[in-house]
């Protein structure tokens, strides 16, 4: 922690933004605070904390300093502003949401990047064009790298999910034209809507098909075509809580108890994550890890383990073993020795 003003020529920038931000929610939080006290929560002199007061106010935030008998203390005007107090939020509130927005457009269903932009647009409004400044530097403090996305027609996919939405809220049932990856073709069907879900770069439909009886999940980008019918539908199957809840990623099925044991140079990296609500972790006494989750035998699961190369050996089931060995085999086919 820098607290002399000849660290301050090396101070960080995001540091001092941290530092900033630290001293509007303390004064926030409070009925108001001394200068030494925020130099004692934010370790620097009480120097440093007046400019960061002035540099504060010059941002536009209402600071203002109430003295009595005994110190001088600052304050925060937490809703000084008319559209705050319309939208409820306090200045914290606001201003975070500001901030999130690099992690929040970074996760956005591409169908949605307009609006959500229009969304922030409005809070900006909110916010004077200098605290807008002070706050366009927070997002250098956290960031967030997208995970794969979709190649979409944007224009189609904000139709298709309008007219997905439109079913899901009023419970109508739709015919449905849709290309099936696994027959390479397209198929049409009778489909109640139950849900939609955004996961690892995609948007997709859980949907009841009443000719299979059963819920199945579709990629909305290789939906095709929909027609809202004049038919309503009453749920005949409960969705889980949660999306995918067997699946270590987008695949439906019934769980099983899957058992493996990673090496000792392994072990740090796999016991710092929760790679499934189901999993436990036992060490072991020469420092491997085995790990056993509950979770259905699917192209991510073993697409996971194969991710660990020879550093994970699958114990159980012996079909899933099988399996890995098969898949490692065919990798090793692909590099001919005269080749290597």
């Amino acid at each position: 922690m820098i607290d002399t003003e000849a660290g301050r020529a090396w101070l960080p920038r995001n540091a001092e933004v941290i530092r900033q931000w630290t001293i509007l929610r303390e004064l926030e939080a409070s009925r108001g605070a001394t200068i030494r006290r925020l130099a004692e929560t934010t370790g620097v002199t009480t120097r440093t904390i007046r400019r960061d007061l002035e540099a504060l106010q010059e941002a536009g935030f209402p600071l203002y300093d109430v003295a009595d008998d005994v110190v001088k203390r600052w304050k925060l005007d937490t809703r000084p502003f008319r559209r705050l107090d319309d939208t409820a939020f306090t200045l914290a509130e606001l201003s975070a949401l500001y901030f999130s927005r690099t992690l929040v457009e970074c996760f956005a269903v591409p169908p949605f990047g307009q609006d959500l932009r229009s969304a922030f647009a409005k809070l900006e409004n909110a916010l004077g064009p200098r605290m807008r400044q002070f706050l366009d530097r927070l997002p250098d403090v956290i960031q967030a790298k997208a995970p794969p996305a979709r190649r979409l027609d944007d224009r189609r996919q904000r139709e298709t999910i309008g007219r997905l939405l439109d079913a899901l809220l009023h419970q109508r049932r739709l015919d449905m034209l849709y290309h099936s990856r696994s027959s390479r073709r397209e198929k049409s069907y009778r489909i109640d809507p139950y849900r939609l879900v955004y996961a690892e770069g995609g948007l997709y439909l859980f949907a009841y098909v009443p000719r299979y009886e059963q819920v199945r999940t579709f990629a909305v980008e290789r939906i095709r075509s929909l027609t809202p019918l004049n038919e309503t539908f009453e749920p005949v199957e409960e969705l889980a809580e949660a999306a995918f809840p067997h699946s270590l990623g987008i695949h439906q099925g019934a769980p099983e108890r899957v058992e493996l044991e990673f090496a000792p140079d392994l072990a740090p990296y796999v016991q710092e994550r929760i790679w499934h609500s189901s999993q436990t972790v036992e060490p072991g006494e020469d420092g491997s890890v085995a790990v056993t989750m509950d979770v259905c035998n699917d192209g991510a699961l073993r697409s996971w383990i194969l991710s660990f190369g020879p550093g994970v050996r699958v114990t159980a089931p012996a079909a899933l073993a099988r399996q890995i060995a098969h898949d490692l085999e065919q990798a090793r086919a692909g590099y001919p020795d005269r080749e290597l």
